[in-house]
Parts: C-alpha cells; sequence; structure tokens
C-alpha cells in the first residue's frame, strides 16, 4: 500500500533499492524476509518507518 501510496510501481521501487521487481512482488506477498539493509532501503525510498511498513503485531496483523 505504501508503494502505491508513493506512486511507484514495484519496478520503480526495485530500482531504487537495488533488488528486482520479483523481489520487491515477494516482499509485498509476505513470501520473502527481506534484510534489515533491504528494509532500511525501502523505508528510505517510501519516506516511511521501519513500524510504518513492517511491523506486525503479536497476532501476526500489520
Amino acid at each position: 500500500m505504501a508503494r502505491v501510496q508513493a506512486d511507484l510501481t514495484q519496478q520503480q521501487l526495485a530500482d531504487k533499492t537495488g533488488v528486482t521487481r520479483q523481489t520487491i512482488s515477494l516482499i509485498e506477498k509476505g513470501a520473502y524476509n527481506p534484510s534489515l539493509k533491504l528494509c532500511l532501503d525501502i523505508c528510505y525510498a517510501l519516506n516511511r518507518t521501519l513500524d510504518d511498513l513492517f511491523w506486525v503485531d503479536s497476532g501476526g496483523e500489520k
């Protein structure tokens, strides 16, 4: 959702963070756990915090 709000395609975010579009897709689907460095790169690219994008509460909800 944050990527769409930032008006970026998966490819544009991938280019900004140095990964493939497929990696961004897998992260968005919850099928890939990115490294802390990649999490931070995504946060910087979207101007969001780690909590905004990656925090999961104890019930498994974002």
